[in-house]
């Protein structure tokens, strides 16, 4: 968190010990709007006034199971509409055709697709009614990478998209072996050139390292013996998975422990015996949902749920989102928005349905560009989202969101009143739900009132329009806004 952020969130975060003995029991706190917004955040992107108004007197355990039994979401498209490259392979040139208007023409239809790409995700994440689903179709997103390059089709990460979705709060075992098979992880992991004559070691490696153990739980040996045991694992012509008995080493690997004639399946369901694998699933959920560092006394009890639960997510998704540490005065505001979560949350916020191309730059300049990861260890997120450039992308994304409002809505409902606290306090209350410095309010207030105005003075009418929208910007801006 930067220092800015720090100083101000003393406003709105209180201190207070964590019990991690009942972290995971169920919170018999008081529930309010507070509570309910900040579950929208964390379950979703953050949602509407209505949504919170609904998550708010439906009380916290209905909410919770609004989210983890998924709405229905089968009226959004589950692919880009007209994807120009080639789904199944890279598209050839006719014979005597022109090269260089070839290649150029191939350039085109990569760019096209990828906008399509990045904003059919970007809309399914506004629109759909199944929040956590898409949320967690998020998660796994930057957790499972893979990247828009290496003659990836664009149709193979639609795919490798929905299979996240579809598994979004399933098993994970059953998930990284689907992913396993995937033909985009294939490509991008080089695992579709892992042959039993020359074994690839790139994903092998990566499974463990990054997706499934964490570096210490296994030794080079280890990524040798795997990288044998994925031999075979291939894509055809049509860029479909193909298991290829003929390229498959079966001989004898020691992994982990354990010897045997192992395959690609084998080597998961080891890994998933592993301890070290409720573990680190466990660390990156309360990282992503809950609050960064968590103490590894927690994460034992989250893993010990995972593994209770055979690695099925639901059950545990809703333990998490119905403890005590979850609505801990730790967990407030204690993670920072990613880009994405900023631009959905703030479309959903104001009723804006659906993403645009300018979005799309915005998110680049805030530093995240779905589809294309910096690295297959994704975004580092947290304080890695915020600096002085990033800043200044969102405020100038508020600023251009506030443009694309319709009129109307909640925010146009401000307008019947001209007294400039009010106002304030219900844009505030709504955007923030209250978590403001009084110091902010009362800049909040004179801006209301005007230049040279009475702090306290009426709105005029002239103007009272253009200064709420310019007092949602400015609230928008503040730091508890870029806070989950």
């Amino acid at each position: 968190m930067s220092a800015a952020l720090a100083s101000d969130s003393t406003s709105y975060r209180p201190t207070g010990a964590l019990d991690l003995a009942t972290a995971l029991e169920p919170y018999a706190g008081p529930w309010s709007a507070r509570q309910a917004a900040h579950l929208a955040r964390r379950a979703g992107f953050g949602g509407s006034p209505a949504d919170v108004a609904h998550l708010t007197a439906a009380g916290m355990h209905a909410a919770v199971d609004g989210y983890v039994r998924f709405a229905d979401a089968s009226a959004l498209p589950s692919s880009p509409a007209g994807l120009l490259e080639d789904r199944r392979r890279p598209a050839l040139m006719p014979p005597g055709g022109d090269l260089v208007a070839f290649r150029k023409q191939i350039a085109q239809a990569h760019r096209a697709d990828s906008i399509a790409l990045e904003q059919w995700f970007l809309d399914r994440m506004i629109a759909s009614p199944a929040q956590l689903q898409e949320k967690m179709t998020l998660f796994w997103h930057g957790h499972f990478t893979s990247a828009y390059q290496k003659g990836i089709p664009a149709q193979a990460l639609v795919d490798q998209n929905n299979l996240f979705r579809a598994n979004a709060l399933g098993n994970i075992h059953d998930l990284t072996l689907a992913v396993s098979q995937d033909p985009a992880m294939l490509r991008y992991l080089d695992n579709a050139q892992n042959v039993k004559a020359h074994p690839n070691e790139n994903y092998a490696r990566e499974l463990m390292e990054l997706f499934t153990l964490g570096i210490g739980n296994y030794t080079e040996t280890d990524v040798r013996e795997s990288a044998r045991s994925f031999t075979g694992w291939n894509l055809d012509r049509d860029f479909r998975f193909v298991d290829r008995p003929g390229q498959h080493d079966d001989g004898t690997k020691t992994f982990l422990g354990r010897t045997g004639n192992f395959t690609g399946r084998d080597i998961v369901a080891i890994i998933f015996a592993q301890p070290a694998a409720s573990r680190l699933f466990a660390d990156r959920l309360l990282n992503f949902f809950v609050y960064s560092d968590p103490e590894p006394e927690l994460v034992e009890a989250v893993a010990a749920q995972l593994r209770a639960n055979g690695f099925v997510l639901a059950p545990v998704m809703a333990t998490l989102l119905r403890s005590n540490v979850f609505y801990s005065e730790r967990a407030y505001r204690a993670l920072v928005k990613s880009p994405v979560q900023f631009v959905v949350g703030s479309c959903q916020l104001f009723g804006v349905a659906a993403s645009d191309a300018t979005m799309l730059g915005a998110l680049s300049r805030m530093g995240q560009r779905l589809f294309y990861p910096p690295d297959v260890k994704g975004w580092d997120g947290g304080a890695a989202w915020l600096n002085s450039q990033t800043l200044i992308a969102r405020e100038n994304f508020a600023s251009g969101l506030m443009g694309k409002m319709s009129d109307g809505g909640w925010l146009g409902n401000a307008v019947h009143t001209m007294d400039p606290p009010q106002v304030a306090r219900a844009v505030t209350d709504t955007i923030l739900q209250g978590d403001v410095s009084p110091a902010a309010a009362n800049r909040l207030v004179a801006y209301l009132g005007g230049s040279g105005e009475a702090a306290l003075g009426a709105l005029s009418g002239e103007n009272a329009d253009e200064r709420i929208r310019g007092a949602a910007y400015l609230t928008m801006a503040m730091p508890a806004y870029q806070l989950a």
